[in-house]
């Protein structure tokens, strides 16, 4: 690969981060930074409500917030439960169950309209879920979506799923699969790479983390937009998990190998912006 020089528009692949950094601080206000959550700036536990953010993620995604354009959490989560983690950040935007929620720099949740008639039959399928499935599946209701959890009894990975997929057929609800977890959730088109991509259509810059398969969606957009404008540089970074396997590293320009290497990963790059 030839060196990178200033006058690069964009490092050519395959490149090293400190290759995609050099790139991104020439021209910051133009650089977008999009962040998953579990498994990305998070470790995933046994307990989804237990999830906290890895040490430094926070204090680095704020310090990073005020060096770039913007920065941005798509996530299967709420955007309630999204707001309550970043509290203490006010520059960053939020987009929550893939796109459905979203609110900007700390305003109100917009959530999209074609979503909500669905909310009476999200809710009355979670108390189904609770009532028919066995011991150890873990339902998770987020208004517009429920997630049917099987990581403390995976020996149910393959009853859970059948089930699962059984109600989405009977009502008409879309299926996103996930580590350990199969979620249910309204046949509206919406989808982190649809955010992805309608987030940077005027943007020089993007980087987007993320650890599972429904990032792969966020790394297409990416690509797809650098080949249509030879001056963007899309980075796209996997955080390894043994879970999903090479297929979000193979993806992916970069891999770090957990949440925690992430938060040393980001508060490094800070300084880059000295």
């Amino acid at each position: 690969m030839p060196p990178f020089s200033q006058g690069d528009l964009r490092p050519s692949r395959p490149f090293t981060a400190d290759e995609a950094w050099r790139a991104t601080v020439d021209r910051p206000r133009e650089c977008v930074l999009f962040f998953d959550f579990d498994g990305t700036l998070a470790p995933v536990r046994d307990d989804p409500t237990a999830v906290q953010p890895a040490p430094k993620v926070l204090a680095a995604i704020d310090a990073l917030a005020g060096k770039v354009r913007r920065v941005a959490i798509v996530s299967a989560r709420p955007v309630e439960f999204l707001r309550e983690h970043f509290a203490a950040l006010h520059q960053v935007d939020l987009y929550g169950l893939y796109g459905l929620e979203h609110c900007h720099n700390g305003g109100d949740t917009v959530t999209e309209p074609a979503a909500v008639p669905w909310v009476p039959t999200i809710t009355k399928l979670a108390d189904r879920a609770r009532a028919e499935l066995p011991e150890g599946a873990l339902v998770e209701y987020k208004r517009l979506s429920v997630a049917l959890h099987y990581r403390t009894a995976p020996q149910l990975a393959e009853q859970v799923e059948a089930w699962g997929r059984a109600r989405a057929d009977e009502l008409g609800l879309k299926v996103q699969s996930g580590r350990m977890v199969l979620e249910l959730k309204p046949p509206v088109d919406r989808d982190k790479g649809m955010v992805i991509g309608e987030a940077v259509r005027d943007v020089g810059c993007a980087w987007y983390f993320g650890d599972d398969v429904s990032d792969i969606k966020a790394f297409t957009a990416l690509r797809e937009r650098e080949a249509g404008d030879p001056r963007f540089l899309g980075v796209c970074v996997a955080v390894a998990n043994p879970e999903t396997g090479q297929e979000v590293s193979t993806a992916a320009d970069l891999t770090i190998s957990s949440p925690e290497a992430l938060g040393d990963f980001l508060t490094e790059a800070v300084h880059r912006f000295q």
